[in-house]
């Protein structure tokens, strides 16, 4: 058996170059974010996402992208959890897609702000009803003894909202938008000689470079 040493995959697909870039990073990133689509990879809107709580301790965890709006990355989720809560403390934030079909990465730096009221509402009420009946139904993040205290709560919620196809949205559910500082584009090479680009804003403007693997 293989130990976690041997682990190990030459890239060589791609490569990336600075004139090969969209010169706005959004534009780039919807062009990758397309073509992993056509590329059937396997969920190519999740994100791991990092926050930092009150103690400066990191964490993360995988969210789903569900929109870009003038240059922001919209994600939905319980504001009570404890991504909710260190986000409202510390807007500071991290963001990583990993597309292993493409051999490709990018990586997001930025500070969350919340979505208005109305758009989280507007989404809210577009999942599926079953996703609708979860959000009420869950105090995410929060201890439980047992499995059986979130399937009563459904319950609960079920019989609430009977006949209902259309539900409120919670006052603890909503959305964040990650306004980016910096976004990196990362394409596999040979030997790990990556190519990896920049782009960082200075001044209001995006400015892009070459970083070393």
């Amino acid at each position: 058996m293989h130990t976690l040493a041997d682990l190990r995959k030459d890239y060589s697909k791609e490569s990336l170059d600075v004139s090969s870039l969209e010169t706005n990073p959004i534009l780039q990133f919807e062009k990758w974010f397309n073509e992993a689509l056509r590329a059937e990879v396997l969920e190519p809107n999740a994100m791991s996402l990092a926050t930092v709580n009150a103690d400066h301790r990191p964490s993360s965890r995988i969210v789903l992208l569900k929109g870009i709006d003038n240059g922001k990355f919209v994600f939905y989720t319980n504001l009570q959890s404890d991504k909710g809560r260190e986000l409202e403390n510390n807007p500071a934030c991290a963001a990583t897609f990993f597309w292993p079909e493409l051999e490709r990465q990018v990586r997001i730096e930025g500070t969350a702000t919340r979505v208005d009221e109305r758009k989280a509402q507007e989404y809210f009420q577009s999942r599926p009803r079953a996703s609708q009946i979860g959000a009420w139904s869950s105090p995410q993040s929060s201890v439980l003894e047992n499995r059986e205290i979130l399937e009563e709560r459904v319950r609960q919620v079920e019989k609430k909202f009977e006949g209902q196809t259309v539900l409120p949205k919670p006052h603890q559910w909503g959305g964040f938008q990650i306004e980016p500082l910096l976004i990196e584009f990362w394409q596999g090479r040979q030997s790990r000689l990556h190519d990896r680009m920049e782009f960082v804003k200075v001044d209001g403007a995006w400015k892009v470079r070459r970083l070393a693997p």
